[in-house]
């Protein structure tokens, strides 16, 4: 038996006194990009603003430092079998929700349950399929019942996985992860996480909710260690109007604001200078490519025209001024143990790639009598909106129309998930450090996977991936999936991001990290 306590003394000796420092409680302003679609940890998006929001009510076995570390949170220790498939969590006995009911092993069992039930439609599901019977349990072939978890006391949980996972604390660190307070889904059902009713065991719980305006969060006072939360409470503002978002920041109105148009990234450090933070991130910036049948883009020889006619490169320096760098793969440079694997044939010159796109397009049979038209749908913000017209400027030489659709960021979403589009704008953001949490949004089934593209040879190797234990086999299938997908143009990567943030230089705790994940827990106001 192999025992795990993750390394937290440094962290915790570094916060044990926040509150006898001269940081003074107050409120803290957060502009996000939208808001979020639930406060269920099972029905979010998974997208970058519900992390913020999300991160800071719940709190899993698993839980973030302020650098991104991951750290012991309800479990305090756990151990795993010899062979890796049985792991137990010991949990610690002062977890709390925020009515002051204990947290248990059960809240854990619910939880997991409900979002691999189909009836929940997670679109995080496949994260725990790791679980036996993780994955029949999502397509209703299995019992959720069946779900290798179990809670022998209150305060223990014993999982069992098909396969030896050991990135398995990555994905316990998750929000999709977190508990759900039982009691309460047992006396209100699907209204539990209403604002008049919901209870949350973070560092911090909803108060209030005003749609479109603001979430107001307080701290938690039965949160284990409320005493050394500095902040009396978090207020999440939604902003997907960046210049709008820069304004409030300027004026004082917001201490953190979630992203900033990269155009004007050199202008700021001009005028903000400390206040800006701009960080490598694994995360990659693509247009999903449906491959539903109806849609135009069902074609690969479409896919294969649209990729080679993309001037990747005048996004990101003309319009992006440099802030971050052009990609042709799915996987970001940067992920552990995996070499990322381009789309071929898009290191020709631009005058080959376009004649073989024309000559891809006439083949599909489009033409001046019969000319291509798309629907790109992107969210409403000016760099989304600026790098959609100048797409669809580069795809005109070939006689494609393309029709601009913009929404705000939850219809966006939605519509990609309805496979309401030809050509859709989105990002995926890593939620662990590991090629698989990237190419899993292509594989058959994941909700994710906005295009719906579908391929045998690729779901059978990032199945054999998901079996294989040894590191350098495992990479070998991951990138052999990743050129599957590629040569199939499966969808159009265009840039590796950064994470950008403005953050008031009085505000402590603040790390930049890869991830882009910064909970308040750790953060506080410095006056000094």
């Amino acid at each position: 038996m192999v025992k795990y306590r993750l390394a937290a003394a440094a962290a915790t000796g570094l916060w044990l006194s926040l509150a006898s420092l001269t940081g003074q409680a107050a409120t803290l302003n957060i502009g996000t990009q939208g808001e979020p679609a639930s406060l269920d940890p099972a029905r979010v998006n998974g997208t970058v603003f519900e992390n913020t929001v999300l991160g800071d009510l719940y709190e899993g076995l698993i839980t973030l430092g302020p650098g991104g570390e991951y750290l012991p949170g309800v479990a305090k220790q756990w151990d795993t079998s010899s062979d890796g498939r049985r792991w137990t969590f010991h949990l610690r006995d002062d977890a709390r929700w925020s009515d002051g009911e204990p947290v248990t092993a059960r809240d854990f069992v619910v939880a997991f349950r409900r979002v691999l039930d189909p009836a929940t439609a997670s679109v995080y599901a496949s994260l725990l399929y790791p679980l036996h019977n993780a994955s029949a349990i999502s397509q209703g072939k299995a019992s959720v019942e069946s779900l290798g978890i179990s809670a022998p006391d209150p305060h223990t949980l014993v999982l069992e996985l098909d396969d030896n996972t050991p990135w398995l604390p990555s994905l316990l660190a998750h929000i999709v992860t977190s508990p759900v307070p039982a009691h309460l889904i047992e006396r209100y059902g699907q209204q539990w996480s209403g604002i008049e009713h919901i209870a949350t065991n973070g560092a911090f719980t909803p108060e209030s909710w005003r749609s479109h305006d603001h979430i107001a969060a307080v701290r938690n006072r039965y949160f284990h260690d409320a005493e050394d939360v500095v902040l009396d409470g978090v207020n999440y503002y939604p902003a997907e109007d960046l210049q709008a978002g820069l304004s409030r920041f300027r004026a004082g109105e917001l201490d953190i604001m979630r992203d900033f148009d990269p155009q004007r990234y050199q202008w700021l450090r001009e005028h903000l200078g400390s206040a800006v933070h701009l960080h490598n991130q694994l995360a990659t910036y693509y247009y999903a490519l449906n491959s539903r049948q109806g849609h135009p883009t069902a074609d690969p020889r479409v896919r294969q025209a649209l990729n080679l006619a993309l001037r990747r490169r005048v996004v990101t320096r003309q319009i992006l001024k440099g802030a971050v760098e052009p990609t042709t793969s799915l996987v970001p440079a940067g992920i552990s143990h995996y070499q990322p694997q381009p789309m071929p044939g898009l290191d020709q010159p631009m005058a080959q790639r376009q004649s073989e796109a024309r000559t891809l397009l006439e083949e599909a049979g489009y033409g001046p009598d019969h000319p291509l038209t798309l629907r790109l749908r992107y969210n409403s913000r000016d760099d989304h909106r600026r790098i959609a017209v100048a797409v669809a400027a580069m795809w005109r030489p070939l006689g494609i129309r393309v029709d601009l659709i913009n929404a705000e960021a939850s219809v966006h979403y939605s519509s990609l998930a309805q496979g309401d589009f030809d050509v859709g704008r989105a990002s995926w953001v890593a939620d662990f450090d590991d090629a698989s949490n990237f190419l899993g949004i292509l594989q058959s089934g994941n909700p994710k996977n906005y295009g719906g593209y579908h391929s045998p040879a690729f779901d059978r190797l990032m199945a054999e991936a998901a079996t294989e234990t040894d590191p350098d086999q495992r990479q070998a299938l991951l990138e052999q999936a990743e050129r599957v997908a590629m040569s199939d143009y499966a969808m159009a990567p265009i840039y590796s991001d950064a994470s950008r943030n403005l953050v008031n230089p009085k505000l402590a705790g603040w790390q930049d990290n890869a991830i882009n994940r910064h909970p308040a827990r750790w953060m506080h106001f410095d006056e000094s």
